[in-house]
């Protein structure tokens, strides 16, 4: 805890008069590796938000999602996740080649409660545990520096109604994703996808927004 603050914070809390909460509340709350109570709430979940830091030194955040236990934790320090098909920008993972450093926002909207983690990561395509994870097109390990529980009186609580039909499943063919079937990038697909967009039918920026808008992408 002796290094979560910053001079930054401390004219912050020195200007508000919560130092000596935020000191409290640091000690009572931020552990340096995961605990069984952490540990089953992170494999509970089934999306987190990931940030990271690009070459530029802006801040991007990421939403994460998969089939509830897609978040393993390994060890009291490890945690590790999949990387799945994306839109072949690899922002986040790109961001952990360059400067391993990341966020974690854990979040049950449900309860609500929430966890964050702070930890180094890094990337492998040929980690033994793709073979666990169906889709991973890489692992991603995370060893954690700090974790703690976040107050959640600001979280507005949702019901979760039900999974991403895009979510990769053991014997089951992921569907294609619908923006691969915008006409304008047919010519940067893989023969593969391309062949899909001809099957399913090609479509304009305009008409997948369409899609979007009407929570049919």
């Amino acid at each position: 805890m002796s290094e979560l603050y910053g001079e930054q914070h401390r004219l912050l809390q020195q200007e508000f008069e919560t130092t000596a909460l935020a000191d409290r509340v640091g000690e009572m709350i931020v552990l340096a590796e995961i605990s069984d109570e952490h540990k089953a709430f992170i494999e509970s979940r089934d999306m987190f938000f990931l940030s990271t830091v690009d070459h530029r030194g802006y801040p991007t955040c990421s939403y994460k999602g998969g089939a509830p236990g897609f978040l393993r934790v390994l060890d009291n320090k490890t945690l590790a996740f999949p990387s799945y098909d994306g839109n072949g920008m690899f922002l986040s993972l790109g961001n952990i080649q360059a400067n391993n450093k990341i966020g974690m926002l854990l979040i049950d909207f449900e309860t609500p409660h929430r966890v964050r983690i702070h930890g180094c990561a890094g990337i492998d395509k040929q980690d033994p545990l793709m073979g666990e994870f169906p889709g991973a097109a890489l692992i991603a390990r995370v060893t954690v520096t700090e974790i703690f529980v976040n107050c959640p009186r600001y979280i507005h609580k949702y019901q979760r109604m039900e999974s991403s039909k895009y979510t990769p499943q053991a014997g089951l063919e992921t569907p294609a994703a619908q923006w691969k079937r915008i006409d304008a990038i047919q010519d940067v697909l893989s023969e593969r996808e391309r062949a899909i967009a001809r099957q399913q039918g090609t479509i304009t920026p305009e008409q997948y927004g369409e899609l979007v808008m009407k929570g049919k992408a």
